[in-house]
């Protein structure tokens, strides 16, 4: 075997800030760590940030670098801003003097920038992964000088300036792959009929909630289902009073599993017919990963309106139902799922459409990539 065989190599993983830039991440890190030409792992975060908790469970090793998002107006906020920004750029150029990385993946935020800029005064090379249908500011700015541009969705190439552009999906969890629908609906005590998910992301999302509590008890008057309800950490307790008194007897209803948020997203998500969401990225990758028909309900506060995005981008094909959140009532959720649970072609329809649209190759494909980019090829 050549010596060029036998090399291994270091590498830098940055990304933060939110869940649509670190799991993708620890997603690609993951399968980096067991492959046998790997020599190190690096990433990159905000020790501040959501990402530190992540990556320490993931254990993989954590260099700390503390930037925060640009001001949105010029000012002294600015000003101690762009301070921040320059000496994160030296850490980041110290990191990569001291580790000599051999390739760096980067996944968006505001975190993943100094890393990537430091890189082109090291001649390090450097990939990215962009995971919405309109790319971040730092994606859009540092794609033209990548050795790979990774993206998830096809309508985002168009904003993106780059000659090495590749419509790779989402990185998702393994699991995603070998779970069957029995397998986790049998895992969470769940009978094997029509089950639909309602789910606001690790926060919840309280237009949502306070729709369900609507429209939750005539869902089971009306249709024959078992519902899993996320309602999110913070809204639980008002959730579940507000359910208390508009439909008493739900704590009784063997068909209604209601919680504050699942740790294994993985198996609620295989168990599901119909969810009703965000859209956020990876929430979207892994919907279609299941093949299940979402109702779609965009926060309409994200940053760059990317969850309106990447739910318009499901929508032109065909793969989604889609409310906006100021007309998110009970009456209007309680259509929309009339729509799917009453015609059952449609929802075949909708799921079927999901599933084409799912890689579930992704992550695989995006490490065969970095890997070209560590050695040069």
């Amino acid at each position: 075997m050549s010596d060029t065989c036998k090399k291994k190599y270091t590498y830098f993983i940055t990304g933060g800030g939110t869940g649509g830039h670190i799991y993708p991440a620890i997603a690609i890190a993951e399968a980096l760590r067991k492959d046998e030409t790997t020599k190190n792992i690096y990433y990159i975060g905000n020790p501040n940030n959501l990402e530190y908790g992540i990556v320490k469970k993931a254990r993989f090793k954590f260099l700390p670098i503390k930037v925060s998002g640009m001001p949105r107006k010029i000012g002294w906020d600015f000003i101690k801003w762009g301070i921040e920004l320059e000496l994160a750029n030296w850490k980041a150029l110290y990191y990569l003097w001291r580790f000599k990385p051999d390739a760096i993946l980067g996944t968006g935020g505001y975190v993943s920038a100094p890393a990537l800029m430091a890189s082109n005064l090291t001649k390090t090379p450097y990939m990215i992964h962009d995971c919405d249908a309109q790319p971040g500011m730092v994606s859009k700015f540092v794609a033209p000088m990548a050795k790979q541009v990774s993206l998830a969705f096809e309508d985002s190439a168009s904003y993106i300036h780059s000659n090495n552009i590749s419509i790779n999906g989402n990185p998702i969890r393994e699991q995603f792959k070998t779970l069957t629908k029995e397998q986790a609906r049998q895992n969470m005590n769940l009978e094997n009929k029509t089950t639909i998910t309602i789910m606001g992301g690790s926060q919840g999302a309280k237009s949502i909630d306070e729709a369900t509590i609507q429209c939750l008890k005539q869902i089971f008057e009306k249709y024959d289902v078992q519902v899993i309800f996320q309602t999110g950490a913070k809204h639980y307790e008002n959730t579940v009073k507000a359910l208390e008194e508009v439909y008493p007897e739900f704590e009784h209803n063997k068909n209604l599993v209601i919680k504050p948020y699942f740790d294994d997203m993985v198996t609620a998500l295989k168990a599901t017919d119909i969810a009703i969401s965000r859209a956020g990225s990876l929430s979207l990758s892994e919907i279609c990963a299941c093949g299940i028909a979402p109702i779609l309900i965009p926060y309409p506060y994200a940053a760059a309106d990317h969850q309106r995005k990447n739910a318009k981008s499901l929508l032109n094909k065909d793969a989604c139902l889609y409310l906006e959140d100021k007309e998110t009532t009970g009456e209007t959720l309680l259509e929309k799922l009339d729509e799917l649970l009453s015609n059952p072609e449609r929802l075949a329809t909708i799921q079927a459409n999901t599933r084409d649209l799912a890689k579930l190759d992704a992550t695989q494909t995006i490490v065969e990539q970095l890997k070209k980019v560590a050695s040069h090829e």
